[in-house]
């Protein structure tokens, strides 16, 4: 809009401040430059940076009819009305994210502040919200080792990171101390964090040696010691006291990167250990101690940004497993496998995103994680295509293109294309992967795996002459449900579909149309010759690949979850699929459910989600772990860590599909919520979002179903309402839908009524379909 234009709607608009009234809308909460919450704790390296709100308005219905963005140098401006870099005047429009700094480009070290206000439906002002700072990044800082790299920033004599939040240590309490005997005292934290231990220790006399135990397992009262060949976390420091009354802070050794890719804290940051249990033991008496706490390294995280119960006490239990687990583990500032290699993995870290965003309203991390793995691939051919997967979630979940506009081409390459045969369909073993193709995947030079493929980890037991390794389980079949490998795999192809239809839609987001039809197109081939030479009509199952007869759990649930099966098939391979049971990793799982979701089987996936067999969640609690871990158990996997966020897709599976809140358009200005609820009496999540929380609770019996639906303002929901009869009782607040307020019916959906909403909160209420009585 044109300045002139502007100041037409703000003329028309009654002025900057006039026009207030007591029911009007509240001022714009949850700023964020750049994706980032806190703004002024880090520094941006773009000098148009993009911000966002979300809009206060309860009432149903509620939408921004436009916007005043204001930009100064300093507060004392701001507060005074005199946007000396920039004001947007009042802009027409429902636009709250991704809208882009108009003024002059900022230059490097510059900082500023800004402020917005909105305008409601009927021309109503709403206050300014607080002020934000933020700061663009300084201009002598070396060459990036790739594009996009974020590097630590002095900003005031504090280290920042550029389009990052800093993680920082943070104080926590114990929850249990127990004095095993004079010289030894245990320490319970309630649950493990990556962190280090401070305290206060008098001793009588210089030179007195303490030892400190810190550790993820417990062992009656005391510290496991004894891990074998897992990577629980553990570990054991020497100090020396002082006479008197001191102030200690354990040192721990700093983490030795064995990969390439392993990450590892900067100098001016202690180093950190996973630990729920400190055990801390004087070589003499007379040693006193005080101030116990835990010093967590967290990224920052808001506990109130999700909640969920349920009237499956197991399912709030598993929930609330992964929720601690996604806090706990961005402690490096992007997405790493745990403790063991601190080392980024696509697929790791696409299932680590989709939990993070269900649970904290937090997107910079995972752009960063997608950023870093788009120029530092690991070796599965799966993994590689995963990059594409999480730029797409990315792009959904904030509506922001800039990264997909940046990394475009490098995507494609990502979704493995070049590998295509002429029925579409790709293998990395018929001589397609060459060095061209490497390069463009900007694969690690010398990498003893460039490409293989992996389908799940860990494999199976060792044969007969084989060298073992740590990661191979117990069982021949691994964690593959003993999966066949062929020139031409089924996993690998569902991905590449996957891949492309994610393409497909990325290339038309950046209005590339000619590009769009070209990967549906292709899409469209690999599923024909998927069909064709994948599946097995005889059995209604999909073999592993192309000449092979055995059919995995693996090679049916990918095809179920990214919608490759038709229609008259899909129940043959649903019955394939629930007869394998868990036989799959926790990566796996995530697929699983997802499969089961997307063939509206929810009590089965509901079973596996709360059972206690070895292959659960629930196995993880009862083995002492407090963040999911990296396999089922120690049987699965023996050199696992307990502190691996592949493991959490109950946080995302919860949210997405029980609750079933997704987007429906990139950046949530719309939001499908297609509830599966099945074998929950009742459940209540909230679930944050660009645009504010979602709120979706629900209770059954015989009375009928009732729904709760909270939309935020300035959003519209698409909400396909739990089973009920075609012309029996469906109501909102007691109204017959066609007449409740701001209810627009949209039809049916097999058997459940679709309804379109604005922001608000919903009171639907189902009958129970009526019994048929026998003639």
């Amino acid at each position: 809009m044109s300045r002139v234009a502007s100041m037409a709607v703000l003329l028309m608009l009654g002025g900057p401040a006039s026009g207030l009234t007591e029911d009007g809308p509240g001022a714009p909460t949850g700023l964020t430059v750049e994706s980032l919450r806190f703004p002024e704790r880090a520094v941006i390296t773009d000098p148009r940076p993009e911000f966002g709100w979300i809009v206060q308005d309860p009432r149903r219905g509620a939408v921004q009819s436009a916007y005043r963005i204001q930009v100064a140098s300093s507060r004392a401006q701001l507060a005074a009305g005199e946007p000396d870099l920039w004001d947007s005047l009042p802009v027409e429009g429902d636009a709250s994210q991704n809208v882009e700094y108009g003024g002059e480009p900022l230059p490097a070290g510059a900082a500023g502040v800004w402020r917005v206000r909105a305008w409601d439906g009927d021309g109503r002002p709403s206050p300014w919200s607080q002020a934000q700072e933020f700061h663009v990044t300084l201009p002598s800082l070396p060459d990036p080792q790739f594009p996009g790299q974020s590097r630590w920033v002095d900003l005031d004599g504090e280290p920042v990171l550029e389009d990052r939040q800093r993680p920082d240590y943070v104080s926590v309490a114990p929850t249990a101390i127990v004095e095993a005997d004079p010289r030894r005292t245990f320490v319970d934290f309630g649950k493990a964090a990556f962190g280090t231990l401070t305290f206060s220790a008098e001793a009588p006399r210089d030179g007195l040696a303490l030892t400190v135990y810190l550790g993820e397992r417990r062992d009656g009262d005391a510290v496991h010691k004894e891990p074998g060949t897992t990577n629980i976390g553990l570990a054991r420091v020497e100090l020396t006291l002082e006479q008197g009354e001191h102030a200690y802070t354990v040192a721990l050794p700093r983490h030795h990167a064995r990969y390439p890719l392993s990450q590892q804290l900067p100098d001016h940051m202690p180093e950190v250990v996973p630990f729920r249990y400190a055990e801390i033991v004087a070589a003499a008496d007379g040693v006193t101690l005080s101030g116990i706490e835990q010093r967590a390294l967290l990224y920052p995280f808001d506990d109130d940004a999700a909640s969920f119960t349920s009237s499956d006490e197991r399912l709030n239990r598993v929930w609330s497993l992964c929720k601690h687990t996604l806090k706990a583990t961005p402690f490096l500032a992007l997405y790493a496998d745990g403790n063991r290699e601190r080392m980024p993995y696509e697929a790791d870290a696409h299932l680590q995103q989709l939990g993070h965003y269900a649970v904290d309203r937090e997107y910079a991390v995972a752009r960063y994680t997608n950023q870093f793995l788009i120029w530092n691939p690991s070796w599965p051919t799966e993994w590689k295509m995963h990059a594409v997967f999480m730029a797409h979630a990315d792009w959904m979940q904030t509506g922001n293109t800039e990264h997909l506009a940046r990394n475009y081409e490098h995507l494609k390459a990502k979704s493995l294309v070049a590998l295509a045969r002429e029925d579409g369909l790709i293998s990395t073993r018929t001589g397609l992967v060459t060095q061209a193709v490497l390069d463009s995947l900007h694969h690690v030079p010398n990498h003893p795996d460039i490409m293989a493929d992996i389908v799940d980890w860990p494999p199976g037991a060792p044969e007969e002459g084989e060298k073992a390794g740590g990661y191979r389980g117990n069982t021949p079949e691994g964690e593959r449900d003993g999966y066949v490998f062929a020139d031409v795999n089924t996993v690998v192809n569902a991905f590449h579909y996957r891949s492309l239809r994610m393409m497909a839609d990325i290339a038309g987001a950046l209005g590339k149309g000619g590009e769009r039809e070209e990967m549906l197109e292709q899409a469209r081939k690999v599923r024909a010759s998927f069909n064709r030479k994948l599946f097995d009509p005889k059995r209604g199952v999909y073999v592993d690949g192309e000449g092979v007869e055995h059919a995995s759990l693996h090679a049916n649930m990918y095809p179920l979850a990214f919608g490759l099966v038709p229609a008259e098939h899909v129940e043959g391979v649903v019955r394939h699929v629930e007869s394998r049971g868990m036989a799959c990793s926790v990566y796996g799982a995530q697929y699983l459910l997802e499969a089961l979701y997307a063939a509206e089987e929810p009590e089965y996936a509901l079973s596996l989600m709360t059972s206690d067999s070895k292959r659960s969640w629930l196995n993880m609690l009862r083995v002492g772990a407090t963040m999911t871990t990296e396999a089922w158990d120690e049987f699965y996997k023996p050199n696992l860590t307990w502190n691996h966020a592949w493991g959490s897709a109950p946080a995302n599976i919860v949210a997405r599909k029980i609750a079933g809140i997704e987007p429906a358009a990139p950046g949530f200005s719309r939001v499908a919520i297609t509830p599966q609820l099945d074998g929950l009496e009742y459940g209540d999540l909230e679930m944050p979002t660009p645009r504010g929380s979602v709120r979706v609770a629900w209770r059954s019996g015989e009375a009928g179903v009732s729904l709760d639906v909270t939309v935020p303002a300035n959003t519209r929901a698409e909400i396909v309402l739990p089973p009920g009869p075609a012309n029996g009782l469906v109501t909102e607040s007691d109204e017959p839908l066609d007449a409740a307020p701001g209810v627009h019916v949209r039809g049916r959906h097999r058997d459940r009524t679709v309804v379109e909403v604005g922001g608000g909160t919903y009171h639907f209420w189902m009958a129970p379909t009526p019994a048929v009585e026998a003639p």
